[in-house]
């Protein structure tokens, strides 16, 4: 885990390929309670190609068996030799947990990404609003270290949530940042006061008057909203009561992971649809029955085939495999790129067969 004797220059470097590189735990930083920053290395000398704010899906250690969980990346594109994901642990959590509790430089993970359209590459503006609250600051913690490094006269209004001052990730690293971005304006509301903190900020939800107050010209902003489902459902309905152009309002949202079901082998019908379609898993050396409509993950269940699978609506990648013959019908939401559809890869959770076909997996 030393420094290595000899670190080639980044363009001596390949880039990253979450198909043919691990990653290997560099550094564990403490960030709040229950709240760790992981940085992360290649085992194999790569950079990192990715744009501020995307994320990635980690395949976690735990036992019996290894969960995946999506991230948002904390770090920023424009110091390539790492990447870090922020991560806080919720009650009942069981990725996460796993990962503050076990996980420890040296070792290494299997990771799929970076994705995602969360990003002020994908959405630019003139001025940008970050609103966050608790580990909803990631992506924009990654966002602004860009801005910091590339672009420091950015205008950015930065509002962050917590329930308690202990609670505000990034705070010492953003009060700096102040410092090096004449036009970043920091914010922090808390829900509850705590002992032995002096608090004179503002406390309490975030509401119409309040966002007025810490950014009179929201209006005219490009705003960036990451955080539980349920505040930013009340800071969407707040900026639509307002009036506020909503085109220009972009939010970061996983949704849940759809709980794997394997049907019960007993009820599976042994009629086969006059529209079914037979998909071969080369590896499994199994050719299987695909009523029409169904995806090629949903088959592979039925047949007892894993293919690893978290977000299930195309927008993680985790269950990218190569397609080796045949045609879908693929409708994802990001979760492959356009040159991984030129090699021939799908992604198994939208893919729907047109005729047979032949994947690997």
């Amino acid at each position: 885990m030393g420094i290595p004797q000899k670190y080639p220059h980044l363009d001596q470097m390949q880039p990253w390929n979450d198909r043919l590189h691990l990653l290997e735990c560099l550094s564990v930083i403490e960030e709040a309670p229950n709240v760790k920053t992981f940085t992360f290395r290649s085992d194999n000398q790569n950079w990192f190609r990715y744009e501020p704010g995307q994320f990635m899906t980690f395949e976690l250690g735990t036992q019996p068996d290894a969960v995946l969980r999506t991230y948002t990346l904390s770090s920023s594109p424009s110091r390539p030799f790492t990447i870090a994901i922020t991560v806080k642990a919720q009650d009942g959590s069981i990725g996460t947990r796993w990962m503050l509790d076990h996980l420890t430089p040296g070792a290494r993970l299997k990771a799929f990404g970076p994705l995602g359209d969360f990003s002020i590459s994908k959405h630019p503006g003139e001025k940008y609003l970050f609103i966050s609250a608790g580990s909803g600051i990631t992506p924009m913690m990654s966002m602004t270290r860009w801005m910091q490094d590339c672009a420091p006269q950015s205008d950015i209004s930065f509002v962050s949530c917590a329930r308690r001052p202990s609670d505000i990730i990034f705070r010492k690293e953003l009060e700096y940042l102040t410092s090096c971005m004449p036009n970043l304006k920091l914010s922090f509301l808390i829900k509850e006061h705590e002992m032995g903190q002096l608090w004179t900020g503002i406390r309490g939800r975030l509401e119409a008057p309040k966002l007025s107050l810490l950014s009179p010209d929201f209006k005219e902003r490009t705003i960036f909203c990451c955080g539980p489902d349920g505040f930013m459902r009340d800071v969407r309905a707040m900026l639509e009561e307002s009036g506020f152009d909503m085109a220009n309002y972009h939010q970061e949202s996983f949704g849940s992971a759809a709980e794997p079901v394997l049907p019960v082998m007993d009820d599976i019908s042994t009629e086969v649809s006059e529209t079914a379609a037979i998909v071969t898993f080369s590896m499994a050396g199994k050719d299987v029955h695909c009523v029409a409509g169904d995806t090629i993950l949903k088959a592979a269940r039925g047949a007892g085939i894993r293919i690893a699978a978290a977000c299930e609506s195309g927008l993680c990648g985790t269950c990218k495999v190569m397609k080796i013959s045949g045609n879908v019908d693929m409708n994802h939401n990001g979760g492959i790129l356009d040159e991984e559809i030129d090699e021939g890869y799908i992604l198994a959770c939208c893919s729907k067969p047109l005729g047979n076909v032949e994947v690997e997996a």
